[in-house]
């Protein structure tokens, strides 16, 4: 087999194997949090009640520690427009008399005529821009993540991804930010717009992303180097 046919086997297997799905990846800066082991209290017999044992009757479920869930409802809407507008004229005109030597027109010319060297020049130029742009974006739908820290006013760091694999790829949506308790409603669930410093990333792999990219010829013919 000529090196040709083995680089075409190559390339074909290379092509055969991106689009079989893979399982989604997971991204360590997303993953969950355990709460921390903490050493069993030591046992007193001989009586009713015994520390470590008791049931806390009066406390509801929403997080407060570290590793404890947390579900976040996700209410996304982003409406942008921006448009622009720029026109820019500019006119010159010059002229120059003929000149004159102690108040006689000199003689450059043949046959003893007059030369004139009065010229006028003008320009005009013109320049009228106009561009506009407009984004809307919605994302919707729920993520249980984990409380990651418990900073000192009480506030909670949280974070957390969820994978999904549809057909030939794979989905992702990876959150995190801070949350305020008084935020969290009663079965702890929190709006995403309640959260500070979000971090919201929804993007996918696999056949129908890669359908959506465009090639790097195309992305030079568009590019700010491209002098035409």
């Amino acid at each position: 087999m000529t090196s040709a046919l083995k680089l075409t086997a190559v390339l074909l297997a290379a092509l055969l194997a991106a689009g079989c799905n893979t399982a989604p990846k997971r991204d360590p800066d997303y993953a969950a949090v355990r709460p921390p082991v903490t050493p069993p209290p030591p046992s007193g017999d001989g009586a009713i009640y015994q520390g470590g044992y008791s049931m806390n009757w009066f406390e509801d479920l929403r997080a407060r520690r570290v590793g404890d869930m947390l579900t976040v409802k996700l209410s996304e809407t982003t409406n942008a427009s921006k448009s622009a507008k720029t026109t820019a004229d500019k006119t010159n005109a010059n002229t120059i008399a003929n000149p004159t030597l102690l108040g006689l027109n000199p003689k450059f010319g043949l046959n003893g005529s007059n030369a004139n060297f009065s010229f006028a020049t003008s320009s005009e130029h013109a320049f009228e821009g106009d561009g506009s742009s407009e984004q809307r974006n919605a994302l919707s739908g729920d993520i249980t993540v984990t409380v990651t820290e418990v900073l000192a006013n009480g506030y909670l760091m949280i974070r957390g991804e969820k994978r999904i694999g549809i057909n030939q790829g794979n989905e992702y949506i990876k959150l995190s930010g801070i949350v305020r308790p008084y935020d969290i409603e009663p079965d702890n669930t929190v709006l995403s717009t309640r959260i500070a410093d979000p971090t919201i990333i929804y993007v996918g792999d696999g056949v129908v992303a890669d359908s959506n990219v465009m090639g790097w010829l195309s992305r030079f013919f568009i590019s700010a180097i491209m002098p035409f």
